[in-house]
């Protein structure tokens, strides 16, 4: 990916993060990423691969993050992680998150940006699977998707909401629910 390329997915995921998806249009980014008038659109011919470029940076932005997080040998860690992902995610990269929230909307409505959603998040989520395997789940894919549906929820409440709760209780319910067990 070039500078130039980098410069105006930054000012798209912005620009969705700070007004919504009306204010996604190729000029205004151009205008936003400091670009010369027709840049986006030579990187991206429509809105709806405006829209799957966005989706796959931000993706890519995330996987680090996520992959950090997600180390855990103990549910305890787990629950840690969880907790430090959805602080990074609501407060740090508050406008990256913002920005996929107005995505998911989108793609409610739009298939092709729906399957690159559900790429992205299998991605994201391969590596708790792996954890909640080790740590002896009975149904790793299933506790998977419960923790990170769970862990969506709380994210949206803190980004359209801004509910400050504490998840620890949430997530531990969740995680020693799926594994059947409070040690």
């Amino acid at each position: 990916m070039t500078a130039t390329q980098e410069r105006v997915l930054d000012a798209a995921i912005d620009l969705l993060a700070t007004g919504g998806l009306r204010a996604l249009t190729h000029v205004r980014i151009d205008d936003r990423a400091g670009v010369p008038r027709g840049t986006t659109s030579n990187y991206f011919r429509t809105r709806a691969a405006l829209l799957i470029g966005v989706t796959e940076s931000i993706v890519l932005r995330e996987l680090p993050v996520v992959h950090a997080a997600f180390a855990p040998r103990t549910p305890e860690e787990l629950i840690d992680a969880m907790c430090e992902l959805l602080d990074v995610t609501s407060r740090d990269n508050r406008d990256l998150t913002a920005a996929r929230l107005v995505i998911f909307m989108e793609a409610s409505h739009n298939a092709e940006l729906r399957a690159e959603l559900t790429r992205g998040r299998g991605a994201l989520g391969s590596g708790i699977v792996a954890a909640l395997a080790d740590m002896g789940a009975r149904d790793p894919e299933g506790a998977a998707e419960a923790i990170a549906s769970c862990f969506e929820g709380l994210l949206l409440h803190r980004i359209a909401r801004h509910v400050e709760s504490d998840p620890r209780p949430v997530f531990e319910a969740v995680i020693y629910g799926a594994l059947g067990s409070r040690a």
